[in-house]
């Protein structure tokens, strides 16, 4: 029987300046830090939890090839996009692109793309149609 996995627990984020990006995160997403083992820094919100790696510091084990910049992020938000896009002028963030609908994981999404620090793409969605019943994923 193969492996089923049920959810993400959390995900390891290489940042080249950890307290840069604890700001970023808290005052733009409204993320929480953490402080773990050893006094090791996390962004939590909801039930999720990103860890921060310092470039060059990170924690063992790692990634083959540790980077800053290299991810794609998509997070939902109860907050509507147009409060979302207002907030994100009122900090001077520029938006990417959107908004625009993408296919989600169980719904489409209505999305805008910003930077983070280190440049990693960050997408904020609201769920549209969040009154249907989630659909799978498609299977590969």
């Amino acid at each position: 029987m193969p492996i089923q996995i049920s959810h993400i627990d959390h995900l390891a984020l290489t940042v080249k300046d950890i307290e840069v990006s604890c700001q970023f995160y808290t005052e733009v997403l409204g993320m929480r830090v953490v402080s773990f083992a050893d006094n090791r820094k996390a962004l939590v919100f909801g039930n999720q939890k990103i860890n921060l790696h310092e470039l060059g510091k990170e924690h063992e084990p790692k990634a083959k090839n540790p980077t800053s910049g290299a991810i794609d992020l998509c997070l939902i938000s109860d907050t509507p996009l147009k409060v979302i896009l207002n907030e994100l002028e009122r900090l001077n963030i520029l938006v990417e692109v959107g908004p625009i609908i993408k296919t989600g994981a169980t719904n489409p999404i209505n999305s805008v793309y910003i930077r983070d620090p280190d440049n990693n793409l960050i997408e904020i969605s609201n769920i549209l149609c969040p009154d249907l019943q989630p659909k799978p994923p498609p299977e590969h």
